[in-house]
């Protein structure tokens, strides 16, 4: 290689390195990438026979991450019946049984690690009462600024459940 097409690829190569240097310096911590609303795509618990449909095939979900370290979740079934007498006191041990195996709602406070793509959720209020006062901590992955998608490892309803969303623009 003569001196001149060295030092060329040398240049090439700094300056490649310098044009995404600013691009790399403004990647925004995971944090601030998950604040706002998300819309449930898919809640699928993952089973060895092949993966199953937590919420039934179009589910409904909302997650929001604010600023300040909260959050809210509510996952339904779209197909959750309806209570025949048309007030939620009054729902039949059927109609009851089957509503609370199609949702789970939980809030409270969250935090994120970016070395390992960690969101963790401090359950201070749930639907499943068995995870008020819980930590718990999900894998996450952000195929784009608008599609995430997390694992939680010990679902509510057994398993492991993969839940994909998309931002709320």
């Amino acid at each position: 290689m003569h001196k001149s097409q060295a030092l060329l690829s040398a240049a090439t190569v700094l300056g490649l390195i310098w044009a995404s240097g600013p691009a790399i310096g403004q990647q925004k911590p995971l944090k601030d990438q998950l604040i706002g609303a998300w819309s449930l795509l898919i809640a699928d618990n993952v089973l060895p026979e092949g993966n199953k449909p937590t919420y039934g095939p179009n589910p409904n979900g909302i997650v929001i991450f604010d600023a300040s370290g909260h959050y809210a979740l509510e996952l339904a079934r779209s197909n959750n019946p309806k209570i025949a007498s048309n007030n939620r006191a009054q729902g039949t041990t059927d109609e009851n049984k089957a509503i609370a195996a199609g949702t789970l709602a939980h809030f409270g406070t969250y935090t994120v690690e970016d070395a390992g793509k960690t969101l963790t959720f401090h359950i201070q209020g749930s639907s499943f009462p068995n995870w008020e006062g819980t930590v718990q901590e999900r894998q996450v992955t952000l195929a784009s600024p608008d599609d995430l998608k997390w694992i939680t490892p010990q679902a509510s309803g057994g398993g492991t459940v993969e839940l994909y969303w998309r931002r709320i623009k």
